[in-house]
């Protein structure tokens, strides 16, 4: 770098530095002033101009010496979204539910409280994770439109509680499967009908029932001798009965295979 370049390249970075320095001055001087009207007011513009973290630093100060008064409302709202717009989702629904609790009669509240179940949804992860946090906003959301049948963010609360109970139903089907592939049928078995008991309505129903016989009849092809007939014998009944209940076609066919292979060992072990 030529000399006079460097030489004003430098005087840009020590400005910079200036400007940057003054910058962070102003704000810790509103910080530790303990000028509450100021805190406040420049709180707020914080807030108006999206610098949630300067915003929320001013607030936790402000917030105790305005109980009582008419601006705490607003305040602790506005606070309460700092954290999710920080995306520290698990505080921000922690703060809108104790908005929600603190400020009963408030105009904010409905919208509190659908907050404080969105940031659990918002925490809600891949089907493959535990879901701790897709149950707790399922029932932050029924809770919500239970409390507000009229709202009308009661249409996208619902359609939420769908999306996440099909992350549910995901995960509840790859469970089942899993065990399939591993060779653990009995497990399988249990699994895939504790899948219909809770979502007996699944498109994936069908092919669940054709998968609980299957993975039926491989536990018994690879159970000891002595209980092959036991266990060759449910696999009949489940057989039989979805051919006989199930309308559609699909997975009929791989169904019957199952049943004649079944129905031949029968009469091999029986005769022997």
């Amino acid at each position: 770098m030529r000399p006079m370049i460097k030489k004003h390249f430098s005087i840009f970075l020590f400005s910079i530095m200036i400007l940057s320095f003054s910058c962070k001055s102003e704000f810790e001087k509103i910080r530790i002033s303990g000028d509450n009207d100021l805190l406040y007011k420049k709180a707020q513009e914080y807030y108006k101009n999206e610098e949630f973290q300067r915003a929320q630093t001013l607030y936790e100060l402000v917030l105790a010496n305005l109980r009582g008064k008419s601006e705490a409302e607003e305040v602790y709202f506005n606070y309460a979204y700092t954290f999710y717009h920080l995306r520290n989702y698990n505080l921000a629904s922690y703060y809108f539910k104790d908005f929600s609790n603190k400020f009963v009669h408030s105009d904010y509240r409905e919208e509190a409280d659908y907050m404080a179940a969105y940031a659990h949804y918002k925490m809600s992860p891949t089907y493959l994770l535990d879901q701790t946090y897709t149950l707790k906003a399922i029932d932050e959301f029924q809770l919500f439109i239970n409390t507000y049948p009229e709202s009308d963010r009661v249409k996208k609360g619902n359609n939420l509680i769908n999306e996440m109970r099909r992350k549910l139903e995901i995960k509840a089907f790859n469970e089942g499967e899993l065990y399939l592939n591993l060779q653990q049928y009995e497990a399988a078995t249990q699994s895939f009908e504790n899948y219909l008991k809770d979502y007996p309505d699944s498109k994936d129903a069908i092919k669940v029932k054709y998968l609980i016989i299957k993975a039926a009849y491989l536990y018994a092809k690879n159970s000891v001798v002595t209980k092959q007939i036991e266990r060759y014998t449910v696999v009949k009944e489940k057989a039989d009965k979805f051919l006989t209940k199930v309308k559609k076609a699909k997975y009929k066919k791989e169904v019957r295979k199952i049943l004649s292979n079944t129905n031949k060992k029968l009469k091999s072990l029986n005769n022997v």
